[in-house]
């Protein structure tokens, strides 16, 4: 298979890497990691077998009749939410946080489709099982980019879309950033380990600023690669690697057809494929205030609120200014 002619060739290259800090292994599915809440799974079905994707189902104790879905970023997991999920259920909101199928604790299929309009299929029939209708649909990172398909998909379906530091506002192919391919990105992801995750992560997301708070989610990440069955998860990351690149949503942002707030980091810098550019091009991706802005205005009934001093993960960052900005994002618009 394609994945084993991946990892003999890795190993014809690399003699392999010790990690510069030791990290626990979590397990590839994340079974040694506690959620903040029940871990439920729904079984989905397809042509060679059903796979299993774990969510998280939070009810408040006082319901305003309103749910909020929440789509992790793609160096994330369902997990990371407990502070919003705390601010939403206590103003009455039931809360639905699922691991996509590929990360964290759902399945990580090895032959299967990767792709937005998946994700977003898999999303809907939870949802569906669920008895949900009307959602709002918050999307982080990667997850904003599903968020926005899903919108697409399933303009009917949602009550509201919120798109907090959402990748995809760019189209980095077509910036010039040259194509990776499944080969180097499976290569890269056996390598991945804590140091190296955190040094992405500190410059990239947080603008060279870092603290406990921002260790947690990095090590979890880290503790699905660390220990056995290392290739299985390897292998998920490079498949949605390339589906991230290869399926750009912000040539359609203009067709999104229900009431959408952009919640931006001034100081994020993501972008894909950054160390394949030069240093020229580097300078222009990720300008997430320009980007942000251009995006506002090509997406019909936008809003765009802005944190300044904050990076990628404004909920991680200042979780009371973030939630203080959400709660009033989703009153009713007069």
């Amino acid at each position: 298979m394609l994945r084993t002619f991946c990892l003999l060739l890795v190993m014809l290259i690399t003699a392999g890497t010790a990690t510069a800090e030791e990290t626990p292994a979590l397990g590839p599915d994340l079974q040694r990691f506690e959620y903040p809440f029940e871990v439920e799974r729904t079984s989905l079905e397809m042509p060679r077998g059903s796979v299993s994707m774990a969510y998280m189902d939070v009810r408040p104790e006082n319901a305003n009749g309103r749910t909020v879905v929440l789509l992790h970023g793609k160096n994330f997991c369902g997990a990371y939410w407990k502070a919003t999920i705390d601010a939403l259920t206590e103003a009455g909101y039931r809360v639905i946080a699922p691991d996509q199928i590929g990360f964290c604790k759902s399945d990580k299929p090895e032959a299967y489709s990767y792709s937005f309009h998946q994700l977003a299929a898999n999303t809907r029939a939870l949802l569906s099982r669920l008895d949900v209708a009307q959602p709002v649909v918050l999307g982080h990172s990667m997850g904003g980019m599903l968020a926005v398909r899903f919108a697409l998909m399933y303009p009917d379906f949602i009550h509201r879309l919120v798109l907090v530091n959402p990748i995809g506002l760019e189209d980095w192919k077509a910036k010039g950033v040259p194509y990776r391919g499944v080969p180097a990105w499976y290569q890269r992801e056996l390598n991945k380990d804590y140091e190296a995750i955190k040094a992405y992560q500190k410059e990239s997301y947080y603008f060279g600023d870092w603290n406990p708070a921002y260790a947690r989610w990095a090590k979890m990440l880290a503790g699905m690669y660390a220990g056995e069955d290392v290739e299985r998860v390897a292998w998920a990351q490079a498949m949605t690697y390339d589906m991230v690149y290869t399926q750009p949503v912000v040539h359609e942002f203009d067709k999104i057809e229900v009431p959408t707030t952009l919640m931006i980091g001034q100081r994020d810098r993501t972008a894909l494929g950054k160390d394949l550019v030069s240093d020229e091009l580097r300078a222009t991706l990720g300008r997430y205030p320009e980007l942000s802005r251009r995006a506002a205005e090509r997406i019909p009934d936008a809003e765009l609120i802005e944190f300044d001093g904050l990076g990628h993960l404004p909920h991680i960052e200042a979780p009371e200014r973030f939630q203080q900005k959400l709660l009033e994002a989703l009153k009713p618009r007069e």
